[in-house]
């Protein structure tokens, strides 16, 4: 049977493609796909233990066995749409972020801004990449919109956040959250952003004037 495979950011860029399709035995588990690829691409190796592996875009483990037609996505630690959440390739605009959330018995509104900085990391940026698995970024963030509402009921949450190419100040993430009272609001911000650099499968990539790299692999 065929499985469609699809990697991300440092690992799309060491095996050279963004997606593979493998036939593999009827009966396979994800973990010996994985060792498959492990043999086959050293990259894998280099990442032994820090893949996450999702299976038609959801977190699966080893043990999971394969369908035909099946998507399995390896997505590498992350870089520490319409509705309320979605990815951009065009520049981000704060107005339609805060359009989101506003509404009756909103008391204020939090917002934060993360642009592209010209140092990091004691090096000179030149620009920045973000890649994104770009269904389950959304769905990621979604997630964490809900999970605002359940902890601060009556927060409103909207985050948008690029990929592509972004040039030095250039809005890379914005995130608007709103509620009766500012208490709420900053704390909905606060764990939104949080949350989004721990969870969601958006890479960042530095070019440098002495190099580039994945924010993961940095010396």
């Amino acid at each position: 049977m065929q499985v469609i495979v699809k990697l991300f950011g440092p690992v799309r860029e060491a095996v050279g493609t963004g997606k593979l399709a493998l036939e593999v035995p009827d009966g396979a588990r994800v973990a010996d796909l994985q060792e498959r690829l492990a043999a086959e691409h050293a990259v894998f190796g280099r990442y032994a233990g820090r893949l996450a592996v999702c299976v038609n875009q959801e977190v699966a483990p080893g043990e999971a066995p394969l369908q035909e037609g099946d998507e399995v996505a390896f997505l590498p630690p992350v870089a520490g749409g319409g509705g309320e959440c979605w990815l951009s390739e065009r520049p981000l605009d704060l107005a339609e972020v805060l359009a989101r959330v506003r509404g009756p018995g909103i008391g204020g509104i939090v917002t934060f801004v993360g642009t592209v900085r010209d140092r990091a990391r004691e090096r000179e940026i030149r620009h920045l990449e973000y890649e994104a698995y770009a269904g389950m970024a959304e769905r990621e963030m979604q997630k964490l919109v809900d999970e605002a509402r359940r902890r601060w009921p009556g927060v409103r949450l909207a985050i948008a956040h690029r990929t592509g190419r972004l040039a030095i100040g250039e809005i890379a993430v914005a995130i608007a959250a709103a509620a009766p009272h500012r208490s709420e609001a900053f704390a909905a911000c606060r764990f939104a952003i949080d949350t989004l650099k721990q969870t969601v499968p958006i890479w960042k990539k530095e070019f440098t004037t002495d190099g580039d790299y994945w924010v993961d692999e940095r010396p």
